[in-house]
C-alpha cells in the first residue's frame, strides 16, 4: 500500500508544495484532490510503488510527500507528477505549478498570494508586518513542513522583504 497519510510520513520524507494561485473549493477542489489521489495510488520510479502521501491546505496549498527511505522518487516520477497538475490547472482554473509566488495571510484571515513585488508593496502599506503568518512553500521536507511552513514573516525568509526599521 504506497499511499499512506501525510501523519505517516517521517520528518526526512521529501516533499513539494503546490500553491494556488487563487483559492480552489468545492467540485474544483473535489477533481483536483480525486485526480491527485488517483495519480499517487499508481504512482511508481522504476516499476516501484512510492510511499507517498498529499495534504490539502487553506483551499490554496496540495502538498505531496515521498518516503524516499522506502523508494527515491525519480526524474521521471517526479515530472509525471508536475504534468498531472499542469493538466489541472485548467480544470480548476488557477495554476499549480511554477516559483515566484508568495503566500501571506491578510488582516481579515484570508491566505493572498502574488509576486515579491506585491508582498513588498504591501509590507510597506502596513498591510503586512513582521507578525503576519507567511506560508513557506520552499519547504523541502515533511518535518520542515510541519514545524516551518505557516509562521511569521520574521520568523521566515519573508522578513528580507518587508521595510526596514
Amino acid at each position: 500500500m504506497p499511499v499512506v497519510s501525510f501523519d505517516a510520513l517521517p520528518d526526512s520524507a521529501r516533499v513539494w508544495v503546490f500553491g494556488a494561485a487563487n483559492p480552489v473549493t468545492d467540485a474544483a477542489a473535489e477533481s483536483l484532490l480525486a485526480t491527485v489521489d488517483a495519480h499517487l495510488a499508481t504512482w511508481r520510479a522504476h516499476g516501484a510503488p512510492l510511499v507517498c502521501a498529499r495534504d490539502w491546505r487553506e483551499h490554496r496549498f496540495l502538498v505531496v510527500g515521498v518516503d524516499e527511505a522506502a523508494t527515491g522518487a525519480t526524474g521521471c516520477s517526479i515530472d509525471g507528477l508536475f504534468h498531472v497538475l499542469r493538466d489541472l490547472e485548467t480544470v480548476v482554473g488557477t495554476t499549480l505549478v511554477g516559483g515566484g509566488t508568495v503566500y501571506w495571510r491578510d488582516a481579515q484571515g484570508a491566505v493572498v498570494s502574488g509576486p515579491r513585488s506585491a508582498f513588498r508593496e504591501a509590507a510597506a502599506g502596513g498591510a503586512v508586518a513582521a507578525a503576519s503568518q507567511v506560508f513557506d512553500t520552499t519547504v523541502t521536507t515533511a518535518g520542515a513542513y510541519r514545524s516551518a511552513f505557516a509562521r511569521t514573516a520574521a520568523d521566515s525568509w519573508h522578513a528580507k522583504l518587508l521595510p526596514v526599521g
